[in-house]
């Protein structure tokens, strides 16, 4: 049983070193457990540069914090593989690898489902379960690398979750991800996706991390995005930009908006003639998303004339705009679909 036990990867390594002093022990046998801990170590006895009894002692009062690999899936049409976790209390994540050659993106989860209720998405179809600690969301990338045996270079978060809805939680990641002498991920290779929590856009903007900022947009009018994005009726279309135009001050990075494609819902010259307006003169990108099918939804993605004709009409008014190549179609590919399959 883990209760009332501390997770030592949820620590930096200065944490540790405290956390060492506090039950009476040398600060060198922080770094020392630190080290062990992304080598991979499942268990105390598997650190053999540590004292027995302090071995002992550590069982006690702490655990390691290890999720366990459920399921692995290959695609067998790109270099996208998809996993299923299972966390200690028996909930399950999923989590995405994708190897482009020159680098491993892995898109992670946040929360064991998720409350923002948009209606193209299978993460949202039970709720919100309960958020993920920072050591579960940084386990994912760790789980990855072990069953590669590759070096993941860059992170989208855009699993399953809302990041802005388990704020505290996921700052703690950051600052365990970039770790010198553990992941040591940059901050410029970390992909935070949120669909519009503005209050929290602002509050991530302060910690001026040159993180990447994506924005689910879904649609340039207020009214329609409230019928596939329940977030919408919370914040406005407005009182969003305002609060991306403010993070691109605070940070000067590139602000990304994910557009999913639906047809006949937000895929027509009008959406894109708004967008234009929306968007015109920001630091920004726009990322089309054909959707991929989910079951228990009636959308569907539209014909590829219709995508790259939108596509087109942002680029001629200067709004850089890309279509994602769909990756892992054939093992579950939209968020949270494996996982309601398996479960």
């Amino acid at each position: 049983m883990t209760a009332n036990k501390v997770a030592l990867k949820n620590m930096t390594e200065e944490e540790l070193k405290e956390f060492l002093k506090s039950i009476g022990e040398k600060p060198f046998r922080g770094s020392q457990i630190f080290s062990w801990i992304y080598k991979g170590a499942k268990t105390f006895d598997d650190m053999n540069n540590i004292p027995k009894s302090l071995r002992e002692k550590l069982e006690e009062v702490s655990y390691i914090g290890n999720i366990k690999l459920e399921l692995a899936l290959e695609s067998k049409t790109d270099k996208c593989k998809k996993y299923l976790f299972e966390l200690n209390d028996g909930n399950i994540i999923e989590t995405v690898m994708m190897d482009y050659g020159d680098r491993i993106t892995v898109c992670i989860s946040n929360q064991v489902g998720c409350r923002m209720g948009c209606k193209f998405c299978a993460s949202t179809l039970e709720g919100l379960i309960r958020n993920l600690e920072p050591w579960e969301i940084l386990d994912q990338i760790m789980k990855v690398q072990e069953d590669t045996n590759k070096r993941v270079s860059n992170l989208v978060l855009m699993g399953s979750g809302e990041p802005l809805d388990n704020f505290e939680n996921t700052k703690k990641f950051f600052k365990l991800v970039n770790e010198k002498n553990g992941l040591n991920i940059g901050y410029r290779h970390i992909t935070l996706s949120t669909c519009g929590v503005v209050p929290k856009i602002y509050e991530f903007a302060d910690l001026q991390l040159p993180i990447n900022l994506a924005l689910s947009l879904h649609s340039p009018f207020d009214e329609e995005r409230k019928k596939i994005m329940p977030v919408a009726n919370a914040y406005k279309i407005d009182d969003i930009i305002k609060a991306c135009k403010y993070y691109i001050q605070k940070t000067n990075r590139r602000v990304t908006f994910e557009y999913s494609l639906i047809r006949g819902v937000n895929d027509s010259k009008k959406e894109a003639d708004a967008i234009v307006k929306l968007l015109k003169g920001m630091l920004c990108h726009v990322n089309l998303i054909p959707i991929n099918k989910v079951e228990e939804r009636d959308f569907e993605r539209p014909d590829k004339t219709y995508i790259y004709k939108f596509r087109d009409i942002l680029e001629k008014n200067n709004i850089p705009a890309t279509v994602r190549i769909s990756m892992g179609s054939d093992i579950g590919g939209a968020c949270g679909q494996l996982r309601r399959k398996h479960k």
